[in-house]
């Protein structure tokens, strides 16, 4: 018996890992049959709304930044796609991923930058070393984890995202690496330690003016 066992295990193992593999999933094309309940953020809202089967904001929080959406996430390995548009000129979509930061708390993890002439991307991590290089010395540690966010700023790459038509947008991760595409236009690869974490939110922050943005189709599903 103890023999018979000793030479199954090895063929249980794949299994147990695949038992462990992410499930979550998001699918969402705003039509009739739109579940608010997948989304942290109120919807509708003032500046956001479901109106002719796509996801609406526009104009100005009042606040210090732009209009948020924000909707759950809960999973490591992750695809996430969407598709947006802007209804006038000028303005941006701001993409945050956020997610478990290492030390027990919930924090940024990637930005992603889209305006009309460029993509810009961060990466926030996170380090108890109140002296590291890539600390923001005003941000005080996180209230949880008592660690201090630090950041990569990347360049802008000059992308034309000048026209107000249809792009679809995928952020595929796996493990510790990520890879990124703005539908035939950009793509970009990253590779950080941090990546390797469970995603918590996806944030949509919108400058899109009176006109707006909309946003379609969000699909979230485990990365092969």
């Amino acid at each position: 018996m103890k023999l018979a066992l000793c030479l199954l295990l090895p063929l249980l193992a794949p299994l147990a890992h695949g038992a462990e593999a992410d499930t979550f999933s998001v699918r969402e094309d705003f039509g009739p049959g739109f579940d608010s309940k997948k989304f942290l953020t109120t919807i509708p809202n003032k500046n956001t709304s479901v109106r002719d089967g796509v996801l609406w904001t526009h104009g100005s929080s009042g606040g210090k930044y732009p209009p948020m959406v924000y909707l759950a996430l809960d999973g490591k390995d992750l695809t996430l796609s969407f598709r947006y548009r802007h209804l006038e000129p000028g303005g941006m979509l701001w993409l945050f991923v956020d997610g478990d930061d290492g030390h027990g708390s919930v924090d940024h993890m990637l930005r992603v930058r889209l305006n009309r002439d460029s993509v810009v991307l961060q990466i926030d991590a996170h380090s108890p070393d109140p002296a590291h290089p890539l600390r923001q010395n005003t941000r005080p540690a996180d209230p949880v984890s008592k660690v201090y966010r630090t950041n990569e700023f990347f360049p802008a790459e000059k992308v034309d995202l000048s026209s107000s038509t249809w792009r679809t947008v995928q952020l595929r991760f796996k493990g510790d690496t990520v890879d990124m595409a703005v539908e035939g236009l950009w793509t970009r690869q990253l590779k950080r330690p941090n990546f390797d974490a469970t995603k918590r939110k996806l944030l949509w922050m919108q400058n899109g003016g009176e006109k707006g943005i909309e946003i379609d189709d969000v699909v979230v599903t485990p990365t092969p």
